[in-house]
């Protein structure tokens, strides 16, 4: 039977899959996690158990003029940079598998805003210079120190506290703001730090 392409709206003779790239959005009403996939949601939030209502495409237009945008990428690279120096200065093979982990993680949550909200980063971004190196280790380590008697549950109790910050900011920054699509955006992203803190007391609890 005569279908139609629900990305390039080509008309097909059969039913089968045109554009097998195609990409859904959707977000948890309760919690408003947003979430991407190549197949329409179905169930309910992992995160929460709420229901799911599938996004239509929104016009952001240039991601970094809106704050919630650019606090988001900012926490993210803070963190990302702190396990980046931190993997280097561990001298224990143990805490550096595990700052290793932690930093692949938040690469992962780079890619993943620049997924959602098109908030792409230059590769240079990415990268620290040796005057850069020395200008960020004196306040990204200030409530940690990387060294053999740090405890690998203290590594990831600094990264706990890290996302719950990110995650409070957020919601703080919602609740001062009217309905809209700037408060919509805070409260996705503090969506956003509870999955990571999810993950983390799950790491948590197995290290204990």
């Amino acid at each position: 039977m005569p279908s139609t392409c629900p990305k390039c709206h080509r008309v097909l003779d059969q039913d089968e899959i045109c554009c097998a790239q195609i990409r859904y959005t959707w977000k948890c009403k309760q919690c408003h996690k947003l979430s991407t996939g190549f197949a329409l949601p179905y169930g309910k939030c992992f995160l929460c158990g709420g229901d799911l209502a599938v996004v239509e495409s929104r016009e952001l237009g240039d991601p970094m003029r809106l704050a919630a945008i650019r606090d988001a990428v900012q926490f993210e690279l803070n963190a990302f940079y702190f396990y980046k120096l931190a993997r280097e200065q561990a001298a224990d093979p143990q805490h550096r598998l595990v700052l290793e982990r932690l930093y692949e993680a938040e690469l992962d949550h780079l890619h993943e805003l620049g997924e959602k909200y098109h908030a792409h980063l230059d590769a240079s971004v990415m990268e620290i210079t040796p005057e850069a190196e020395k200008l960020l280790a004196g306040w990204l380590f200030r409530d940690l120190a990387v060294s053999d008697d740090s405890s690998i549950l203290r590594l990831y109790q600094s990264a706990l506290e890290m996302e719950c910050r990110t995650r409070d900011h957020f919601r703080k920054l919602a609740a001062g703001l009217p309905e809209g699509l700037e408060k919509e955006l805070c409260l996705e992203l503090a969506s956003e730090e509870d999955e990571h803190i999810a993950m983390l007391e799950t790491e948590i609890e197995q290290v204990n």
